[in-house]
């Protein structure tokens, strides 16, 4: 009988070592998108609510809000491309040949890379697609968010707390869920596309969804639906509930001081 010391031991399989370090490999691009992407938009949107809302308290409507949302979005989307850029390299540069990997070491390494090596321009590659998703995001999140939760509160069931911001919340990652889809398709596959015979793979946005819908179909533009809005629902769900929190303390502790 082998001792116990003998037995074999479990060895880690090399793809699941992997699937860990490649889940984590875009990281800090992430964290860094987050602090100029969406601080950006969201104090963008709360600055432009405020100015547009009456004297007497009305919030401005539908369109308004959209309008506004779009703005932000924009704004917002333009800050963070460098972030996004380097984001996008970095999660797709396991999947790629060994040859072709870029192996950027942190966000910082790649935006001084990708500025030395393809110039500076480079960090805003995809910048009009990225912008054009943010409108189609920001004005479908922000707007039905704030009209979700005025619609809520008309109701008189739900007083202004988290339970009407955590509905309204759901409501607006769902909208939005369905209105970005397609155009987060054709951000992501121009910012990581590659060069072939010299000539880049996609001509522009508009080639990337004729050429998506000609070879996957048309519903391929909203494939993965539910993983999508499992994660933006709840991504949504606490921007929003830190966001009217903090707004609260700020008023509180600031405006009415």
């Amino acid at each position: 009988m082998a001792a116990a010391s003998d037995a074999p031991k479990p060895k880690t399989s090399p793809k699941s070592i992997k699937f860990l370090f490649g889940g984590l490999a875009g990281l800090s691009a992430g964290l860094l998108r987050q602090a100029t992407y969406t601080t950006t938009r969201l104090g963008i949107y709360t600055v432009l609510f405020e100015k547009m809302t009456k004297a007497d308290g009305t919030p401005p409507n539908f369109f308004m809000k959209a309008l506004i949302g779009m703005t932000a979005g924009a704004t917002g989307a333009f800050v963070g491309t460098p972030a996004e850029v380097a984001l996008i390299r970095m999660t797709a540069d396991g999947r790629l040949p060994v040859d072709q990997r870029r192996g950027y070491t942190n966000v910082f390494n790649a935006l001084v890379r990708i500025t030395r090596e393809e110039g500076v321009t480079t960090l805003w590659r995809g910048c009009i697609p990225t912008m054009a998703r943010a409108v189609v995001v920001n004005a479908a999140q922000l707007a039905s968010y704030s009209q979700s939760k005025q619609a809520l509160l008309d109701t008189g069931y739900f007083g202004d707390d988290i339970l009407c911001h955590f509905c309204a919340s759901m409501i607006s990652g769902l909208v939005t869920t369905a209105a970005s889809m397609p155009v987060d398709i054709v951000k992501t596959r121009i910012q990581n596309m590659r060069m072939i015979d010299g000539k880049p793979e996609y001509k522009n946005g508009l080639d990337v969804l004729v050429k998506v819908v000609r070879s996957e179909g048309f519903f391929s533009l909203w494939k993965g639906f539910t993983p999508y809005y499992a994660r933006l629902g709840p991504h949504t769900v606490l921007t929003f509930i830190f966001l009217e929190q903090m707004n609260k303390f700020y008023k509180i502790y600031f405006l009415d001081s």
